[in-house]
């Protein structure tokens, strides 16, 4: 099982990095065709319209999908448009879509969205500490992909396409690998009586989901 889950992980992350090569040395180095933006768009249109119809969002689903769509027209008919401002509208629009998604699970009478992650990890139960620091862990995302996403429009509007490209395609996945990294080791500083758990612990939370809550046993007792 541990062999599989690091095979699918490696696998990920080398699609991933494949994936911002290709996007940046479509959106810089080859001449345009719409056909540039459908590629460069799609994946993340796919993983926006898959995570928010598993999250529930249903709209947003359904948004992007409508999205992807009309791109693959407007290829087809040939109809150019501002393809530097698709770029910006894709990265500015994801970071956008993540900072209202973790958002929006702080408000009254919801879990936040790591502190129902944590959850899964722990075997359901985590202590108060953790359920402050992860909500509050919640609230650090939050504020990070909404700082991407003014910095993503004040270098498009003042810096070259060129260095905005590097920020979108290779800055900002390196930014959350560092978010990533400094969170671990500033979370164990802090709090060393916290279980300890791993970035392969929450991904493989995430993607066995929830699990069913026990079924009570039946016996022969009677109402």
């Amino acid at each position: 099982m541990q062999v599989r889950l690091a095979a699918r992980i490696v696998a990920i992350v080398l699609a991933g990095v494949a994936y911002v090569a290709a996007s940046h040395w479509l959106m810089i180095q080859t001449q345009g065709s719409a056909w540039n933006v459908v590629a460069v768009l799609t994946p993340m249109l796919l993983a926006v319209a898959i995570g928010a119809w598993r999250s529930g969002h249903l709209w947003v689903a359904a948004s992007a999908s409508l999205v992807l769509a009309a791109l693959c027209v407007q290829a087809v008919l040939g109809v150019k448009i501002p393809e530097h401002a698709l770029y910006l509208a894709q990265h500015a629009g994801i970071n956008l879509f993540l900072a209202l998604f973790f958002a929006s699970t702080l408000r009254a009478g919801h879990t936040a969205l790591i502190t129902t992650l944590a959850r899964r990890v722990h075997g359901g139960h985590l202590v108060p500490a953790m359920a402050v620091y992860t909500r509050n862990l919640t609230r650090a995302w939050a504020i990070f992909f909404l700082v991407t996403v003014l910095l993503s429009l004040v270098l498009y509007v003042l810096a070259s396409f060129e260095a905005w490209a590097f920020f979108a395609n290779w800055l900002t996945p390196l930014s959350v690998a560092l978010m990533f990294g400094g969170e671990y080791l500033i979370r164990y500083r802090l709090h060393p009586e916290f279980e300890r758990s791993s970035i392969a612990d929450a991904v493989r939370a995430y993607m066995q989901g929830p699990k069913a809550p026990a079924q009570p046993a039946q016996g022969n007792s009677h109402p």
